[in-house]
């Protein structure tokens, strides 16, 4: 799902700081659940990250939002550049306490991607096995 929306030069979008808040509440009137095509509810809207630049007047927000109706969930990541704002979402199965476990966590490592290489090597199709906690 994609939407070029120009943002209007309305109170959420006046020059260098964006309203957060309200951008929310924005979209939420413009963005329906890709799955059933209910508006969002806004207590079901989370923002996991955002930043922005006061020098390019821009700004990047990932929200995390679960359809009231259908219980699905979705991931939307708004770019803002001057008076256009750019949305991308996709449905997922992470919950909004997931998304923000998992920003914590950072980025994977070069030695954790070699441990499941490795790992991988000698695995023998047994998921049941691999992943017991052996006492």
């Amino acid at each position: 799902m994609k939407n070029n929306m120009s943002a209007g030069g309305g109170p959420a979008f006046n020059g260098k700081n964006y309203d957060f808040k309200k951008i929310i509440e924005w979209l939420g009137i413009i963005l329906k659940c890709p799955i059933c095509n209910a508006k969002y509810n806004l207590e079901k809207t989370q923002v996991i990250e955002s930043e922005q630049s006061e020098v390019f007047n821009e700004a990047r927000i990932l929200i995390h939002s679960d359809c009231a109706k259908c219980k699905s969930s979705v991931m939307f990541n708004v770019e803002i550049k001057g008076p256009e704002v750019f949305s991308v979402g996709m449905v997922t199965d992470l919950t909004g306490k997931d998304s923000s476990k998992f920003k914590k966590l950072g980025p994977i490592h070069v030695n954790e991607i070699i441990g499941i290489h490795q790992a991988l090597k000698t695995f023998k199709g047994d998921f049941i096995s691999a992943l017991t906690v052996k006492k």
